[in-house]
């Protein structure tokens, strides 16, 4: 009986106790958005990961807890409108697709012009992080929109070329229409008669099935999620690049209400998650490639010469965007130099000098 009654007086303790953690927990809302559908991979790793990584570093003192709320698929704000939708508070954490925001957004293209140097998505997002911790101005350009600055976001291996036709040769795309979003309808200007169309993701299976473009630049596993085969059942080999297309941004204001402990939180697991993506990105390129040839794709491989040939034809657009920069007194030119040395560090050949017009 004594043991008995020692056991029920422990376990009375043990519930005080427990009572009174929980009633020192601090629970927070945190609403998260985004304008594309929950089957896009970083959003569905922003639910299988990312949370759970935040989740799981809050656990280990357990003094807040966070009540996710997640919007996506348009549900708060169109894939082009999360820069806005997190600037207003529409939501307190979102995931910019920065290729929309070329304008407000410029320092984020980095990547973007500087095509046929790495396909390593793992190198770009480390990189452009990088650049984003040792120049504030990258960093500055999201303060003005009212966001905090979180992690980059590598989810493409590298972009490649969806067609309706076989393509072997640059000439086979010559004064064909071609799909892409933003800086990379640059790459194609310098192709005879071919037209950049604009578009997004969520548009290329449409653009290509009615015959408004011939040709879609994107990358493998979102041409395996989003079923580009049936439309586009020829793939050109081409190693575009990877890019950073997506930044993880907070609401400033909110951000500066959190604890401490949970801004340290969030901005590890926002790391790990950009980490974690650029893997899963590259583990499922192979993968992607096996999809869609076994949904009936055709993958030819552009040879050396003509990709060298691609990358001769385009326009400086790196020197043009240094310059950009530079004339607004930010270190465009020196943040290029900066970019390329981290990813030639990694390994990375570029084959062509994008510092080449960039002068003394």
């Amino acid at each position: 009986m004594k043991q008995l009654l020692k056991c029920a007086a422990a376990g009375i303790v043990v519930g005080l106790f427990s009572a009174g953690q929980a009633s020192a927990q601090e629970v927070i809302v945190a609403n998260v958005i985004d304008g594309y559908p929950a089957r896009a991979m970083w959003v569905q790793e922003l639910t299988n990961f990312f949370i759970p990584e935040v989740d799981k570093r809050l656990a280990e003192t357990g003094n807040y807890k966070i009540d996710w709320h997640e919007s996506y698929g348009g549900t708060v704000v169109k894939p082009k409108g999360v820069l806005e939708g997190v600037q207003l508070g529409l939501g307190d954490i979102g995931i910019v697709t920065t290729i929309f925001h070329s304008s407000k957004l410029p320092s984020q293209a980095i990547s973007a012009v500087t095509p046929f140097v790495s396909a390593d998505a793992r190198a770009v997002a480390r990189a452009v992080d990088e650049i984003a911790q040792e120049y504030p101005a990258m960093r500055a350009e999201f303060d003005a929109q009212n966001q905090v600055y979180l992690t980059t976001g590598v989810v493409l291996d590298t972009y490649q070329l969806y067609s309706r036709e076989k393509v072997e040769k640059l000439a086979d795309l010559e004064g064909a229409k071609i799909a892409g979003a933003g800086m990379n309808l640059r790459y194609v200007e310098g192709i005879e008669g071919a037209a950049g169309v604009r578009g997004g993701l969520t548009d290329f299976y449409n653009m290509l099935q009615t015959g408004l473009v011939d040709h879609a630049m994107l990358w493998p596993e979102a041409a395996a999620t989003f079923k580009i085969s049936e439309v586009a059942p020829y793939m050109l080999d081409v190693d575009l690049g990877a890019v950073n297309t997506k930044t993880m941004t907070v609401n400033k204001d909110y951000w500066e209400k959190l604890p401490e402990e949970v801004r340290t939180a969030i901005s590890e697991a926002a790391v790990a998650y950009r980490d974690h993506l650029a893997d899963l990105a590259m583990e499922r390129a192979a993968a992607s490639h096996e999809a869609y040839t076994a949904a009936g794709g055709t993958i030819t491989e552009l040879s050396e010469d003509q990709r060298r040939a691609w990358v001769a034809s385009m326009p400086d657009i790196a020197a043009e965007w240094a310059a950009g920069l530079d004339a607004e007194e930010q270190p465009g030119s020196e943040m290029l130099r900066a970019y390329l040395a981290k990813l030639e560090q990694a390994g990375s050949v570029s084959m062509r000098d994008w510092t080449a017009g960039l002068g003394n």
